[in-house]
This record gives C-alpha cells, sequence and structure tokens, in this order.
C-alpha cells in the first residue's frame, strides 16, 4: 500500500510533510476503488471526502477530539487514517462495518447511519466537555444531504444558544444525497457555494497573509489563531462570507473552502479548532471524485455500488429484476390511471425507485430531502385535500416518522399507502439498515393495514388493492432480486393457500409472509403429516378467515422476515386468544437484538428461520400436544 500501510493512527498523518500530502490522497482513492469494487459499498462519497479526512486528522485530535460522521458512510478514509486496512471483507461477516463501529475502533463514537443526527450527537458530547472542564472539540462531519433533515436545525438551534461550546461543524458540501439536494434551505446554502472560487480564494488567501503578518509585528508569531484572526475585522471581514442562515443565528461561518485543497483546509479547520465556540466551516467537495466512471455517474456518483470492475466501473453481475423495480413499474401504472396519486421520497428518488413516476409524471412526484416526519405528515394533509399520497421508504427509515404516522396518519384515518423497500433482514449494512421494526411498529397503530407480497404478481396486485384503500395501509417488500412467482392453489377468503397435503388428521398450518412463503412450502415438503402453507397477503390485522383455519390445526407455526415479539406472528395470537382458539403455536422471526451486519442467508440462518428451523419447530409443538 506504499504511503498508507505506514498510516496507523492520526499520530502518523500528521507527522507527514504537506509535500507527502497529494500523495497520500492519490494512494487512499486507488485503494477504495480497488477494494470496494471488489465488496461492494459507499464509493462515491468516500472519494469525496479523501483531502478533507485526512485534514481532519492533522488539525484535531482524535479520540480526545471527537469526530461525529453524517451520515457514516462517509467514513472509509477515517477507518484507513485509524489504522483499519483490511477492507477485503467490509460490509461482510466479521469483517470491516460500512459505518463507523464502536468494537473497531476508539475513534469511533457514534454507529451512526440515519442521516441528521451528528450535529445533536455533537452538541450533547460539546456539553459533556464543558460540564467536565475538558480542552476537547467536538467536531460533526455533516455532508450527503443530512442538512435537508429537521434534526439538524433543532440542533443548530441549540447550538447557537451557547457561544462558548466547544464544537465545530464540518459541512462536507457536495450538493448531493443520492441525487441533487433539493430544499429552500439548500439553495440558499448552494448560493454561497457556487460563488466566484477564484475571488472567495483570493479573499482567504489576502486576509491570511494580512493576518500573519500583523501578528509578527505583535510579536506573536507562529500562534494563528482563530480567535486573534477575527479580532482584526478589516483583514477578515471578507473571509466570512454571509451565510444567511448561520448569520441569523450568531454562528461563525467560514468558508467557502475548497475541500480538495488540504493547505486551505488545515488553516481553516485551525481556526475553527482554536475559535472556543461553536464554528460553522462549509467545505466544497465533490462527490466521486478522482475517478471517472463516478465523476460522470449523473444518478447519484456511485453513492453505493455492487461489486464493479474497477477499469471501467460495470457491475460484474447485471443487477436481476428486484422488488424495487416492479414497484417502479407498477406505481406509474397506477398513477396514469389514478389521477389522485401522488409518490413521495425522502431524498432517495431512484433507490425507492420512484424515478420513473417522475419522468413521467414530474408535477406528481414530490422529493421533501432528508426529512421523513415531514413527509409523513405533509402526505396527511394531501389526503386532506383528496389525494392517496404514496411515501415510499426504506423500512428502517420509517421509525423516524413514528409520532407522525401514528398521530398525524392514522389518528385522522388518512388514505396513506407507505411503501417499505428493504424491509427485514438486509444484511451487509448493518444494524441501522435491517428493516425489521416496522410491522411490530404497524401493529401498534389502530386501523392500520400491512401487506407483504410474496412475489411479483403479488406484488402488484397488492400495490393496486392498498391504494384503492380510503384508510392508511403500509406495502413492505424486501431488498434485492423476486423469487419465482407461487401460484395460488385456492382461496379462502382473502387467504392464498399455496401448498397442501391432506390426511385423515387435521393439517398443520404453516403460514408465511412475503418470501418467506417459499421458505414455508420447504419446510411442508419435508413433512409427512397433513399440512396447510397459508399467505395471508394481508399481515396485519389478523383477519376472521385466518383465524377460523388456525382452529382446525393440529398446530401452528409463523414465519416472519420482522421483528418476532410484537410482529405479525403476535398478531395472529392475539387473535386466536381473543377467539379462545387454543391450538399449540410457535412464531419465528427476527429476535429483539441489533443484528451486526452480514449476508442475508447468514443472518436468517443464525436467527433460525430456515425451513430446517420450521421442522423443528413443528415437531416440538406436536410433542408437546401429545404430553
Amino acid at each position: 500500500m506504499g504511503m498508507l500501510s505506514s498510516i496507523n493512527g492520526p499520530q502518523d498523518v500528521k507527522a507527514l510533510t504537506p509535500d507527502q500530502l497529494p500523495a497520500l490522497a492519490a494512494e487512499i482513492r486507488s485503494f477504495l476503488v480497488t477494494n470496494v469494487a471488489r465488496t461492494g459499498g459507499h464509493l462515491g462519497p468516500n472519494l469525496g471526502v479523501v483531502e478533507l479526512t485526512i485534514a481532519l486528522h492533522r488539525v484535531f485530535d482524535s479520540p480526545n477530539d471527537v469526530l461525529v460522521f453524517d451520515t457514516g458512510h462517509q467514513s472509509y478514509v477515517h477507518k484507513l487514517l485509524t489504522g483499519r486496512h483490511d477492507f477485503h471483507n467490509l460490509r461482510k461477516e466479521n469483517g470491516l462495518s460500512g459505518y463507523p463501529s464502536r468494537t473497531e475502533s476508539l475513534h469511533d463514537v457514534v454507529e451512526n447511519s440515519h442521516a441528521s443526527t451528528a450535529l445533536s450527537w455533537a452538541d450533547g458530547i460539546a456539553r459533556g466537555m464543558q460540564l467536565s472542564g475538558k480542552d476537547q472539540r467536538a467536531v460533526a462531519i455533516i455532508g450527503d444531504g443530512a442538512m435537508t433533515g429537521g434534526m439538524a436545525w433543532e440542533a443548530l438551534n441549540n447550538i447557537a444558544e451557547d457561544p462558548d461550546r466547544p464544537l465545530v461543524i464540518i459541512i462536507n458540501d457536495n450538493g448531493r444525497s443520492y441525487a441533487p439536494t433539493v430544499g429552500g434551505i439548500v439553495r440558499r446554502i448552494d448560493a454561497v457555494r457556487k460563488m466566484d472560487a477564484m475571488r472567495v480564494n483570493r479573499t482567504y488567501e489576502r486576509a491570511l497573509s494580512w493576518g500573519k503578518r500583523t501578528l509578527q509585528k505583535s510579536g506573536l508569531a507562529g500562534q494563528l489563531t482563530y480567535d486573534a484572526l477575527h479580532g482584526l475585522k478589516r483583514g477578515m471581514k471578507d473571509v466570512f462570507v454571509d451565510a444567511g442562515i448561520f448569520d441569523s443565528l450568531s454562528l461563525k461561518y467560514l468558508g467557502p473552502v475548497d475541500g480538495h485543497d488540504m493547505s486551505e483546509l488545515e488553516e481553516a479547520f485551525t481556526m475553527a479548532r482554536k475559535y472556543g465556540g461553536p464554528v460553522v466551516v462549509h467545505c466544497i467537495t465533490e462527490k466521486g471524485r478522482g475517478y471517472k466512471p463516478a465523476e460522470e455517474h449523473e444518478a447519484d456518483r456511485f453513492h453505493a455500488v455492487g461489486v464493479i470492475h474497477p477499469e471501467t466501473g460495470l457491475p460484474v453481475e447485471p443487477s436481476r429484476f428486484g422488488w424495487t423495480s416492479v414497484f417502479a413499474e407498477e406505481i406509474v401504472e397506477i398513477a396514469k390511471e389514478n389521477p389522485s396519486v401522488v409518490g413521495i421520497t425522502a431524498a432517495m428518488m431512484l433507490p425507492v425507485g420512484l424515478g420513473p413516476m417522475k419522468k413521467q409524471l414530474p408535477e406528481r412526484v414530490i422529493d421533501v430531502g432528508i426529512a421523513e416526519q415531514h413527509a409523513m405528515t405533509m402526505a396527511a394533509g394531501l389526503a386532506q385535500q383528496g389525494f392517496h399520497p404514496v411515501v415510499a421508504l426504506y423500512a428502517t427509515f420509517m421509525n423516524r416518522a413514528y409520532d407522525q404516522l401514528l398521530m398525524d396518519v392514522a389518528l385522522h384515518g388518512a388514505p396513506v399507502t407507505i411503501c417499505l423497500d428493504r424491509s427485514g433482514v438486509t444484511g451487509d449494512d448493518g444494524a441501522s439498515h435491517n428493516g425489521m421494526w416496522d410491522m411490530a411498529i404497524a401493529n401498534m397503530v389502530p386501523g392500520m393495514e400491512v401487506a407483504v407480497p410474496r412475489d411479483e404478481t403479488r406484488m402488484r396486485e397488492l400495490l393496486h388493492e392498498a391504494i384503492a384503500k380510503p384508510s392508511p395501509t403500509i406495502v413492505r417488500y424486501p431488498k434485492g432480486a423476486v423469487p419465482s412467482d407461487l401460484a395460488t392453489l385456492r382461496r379462502i377468503g382473502t387467504l392464498d393457500v399455496v401448498y397442501e397435503k391432506v390426511g385423515d388428521e387435521d393439517p398443520i398450518v404453516l403460514i408465511g409472509y412475503g418470501p418467506l412463503v417459499h421458505t414455508m412450502v420447504e419446510a411442508a415438503q419435508q413433512l409427512e403429516e397433513p399440512v396447510i402453507v397459508i399467505d395471508p397477503r394481508w399481515a396485519i390485522p389478523a383477519n376472521t378467515d385466518l383465524v377460523q383455519v388456525c382452529s382446525r390445526a393440529r398446530c401452528i407455526v409463523t414465519l416472519e422476515d420482522g421483528l418476532v415479539d410484537g410482529g405479525a406472528g403476535a398478531c395472529i395470537q392475539k387473535s386466536l386468544n381473543e377467539a379462545n382458539v387454543r391450538q399449540p403455536l410457535a412464531s419465528l422471526g427476527i429476535s429483539k437484538q441489533f443484528l451486526a451486519h452480514a449476508s442475508r442467508q447468514s443472518v436468517l440462518a443464525h436467527q433460525h428461520m430456515q425451513a430446517g428451523n420450521v421442522v423443528v419447530a413443528v415437531a416440538k409443538l406436536l410433542r408437546g400436544s401429545r404430553k
């Protein structure tokens, strides 16, 4: 790895001469392209923060100065500079996490991968430093559109309250989240970002030069402090460009700074660290910088990639037709037929599949930025005006809008359909991205109905049914390829029977949800007893048809790709208890714990959610019923 192999911590970064830094930056970019191409991961964001991260570790003193990355996927360079060079199993079981991880390093404090939280974390950390009398800094590095999130502005409101809080905010401004960032606040910052760079640089250099000369004349040579320079108003006045929002909060604002000029970054970070109060340093970066395929990829600058050819950036294996693609196709057809349908996304237009609808019906797709709470309540407002909003999110991000789901959508019975991509076990992205909470959450919400399609046909079918309902609905589906269609043998009310083996005894009833219905069929084929496999289609609530089927069962096993505590299986158990049905039941699903990053299949095996586990559960229930 050349120079990089000698970097085992920030002290080694500080020891380098300025002349060595461009070579280190080039080596890091080459390392990232080579390694992330092999494993997949967040390539574009990290290519854009190489110089910025090097400068951070040369100026600040991690881990005494606490670095908080928002979002955490821009931390690969940070990992390298803190001695973590083995990227062979990045985002794989027993390998490095794709986000900061406390188990990996003392330099990782916040295991965050949900956006817009870093300023609140940093505010709390900085307050703790103040209360403890420590001469340390909290440094929040916020980028990839995270400034569009409401929490960031709630935190800024509090940070600005105390002029002595030891907190530095680094805005990594690449103008994008996945796609270009949206919103009025962003336009205001963008106006500063697009200022004449030459004029800013000339002003910056002129002010620093003047300030240094003044310090030398006053006998303070070598003490380039932000505090001293700020007092020299004549020299520094143009450096603090009017950033409107930050000025109105009385926050010191420095920038815009060239986020790929390490000398300029070090000067700015040094001034910010010495100031002793909250400072905003606005750094202009380019997502995907230094890798031509990423720079030329207009959609998302290789925000996240699978396994690719490093020379070309092309995928090693073309992606198979996935759940998101099915949604993308079907929502366009539904919207064409139904003018009341409006798509809503939270800064994830392409990842959740609303891109085709935006292209064909641009006025009926709304991107609110990283603002799931606003998206949910705004959807309730649209519904009040006679529209049927379709809010498309990753399942893990719906957690952020639970209060709005409960009090704005459900309380008002608003006809809003929430489409949850990447529900259940997602695996490689780790604990914060598994979409395992939504069914347990939905089970607590009065009037909420949850549809879980098992294949492409049911996906299209249930999406139509959900949008036709005059009440709140959720349609959830996992990450990845769609399994082959599993035919319906017959219908019992709204339930699909997908496998049946008849006999003299009452059947064992296996109830699966979503693609795990296929797992239940595999388990049923291993059983010798009479068995029936049911796909409820609508997982929550458990309807009377399902209660009737279960009332005649020898035993019942449910399998869901979600939190088993309080999930769909628990919903069935409650309904059976209310109907005084006492047949033995076992529910399999994800246990109540945070799951480490690993492949989906590995997680399912660890969580006992495979066909063999279903067979074992049936055997236990039958043994128990014979006693």
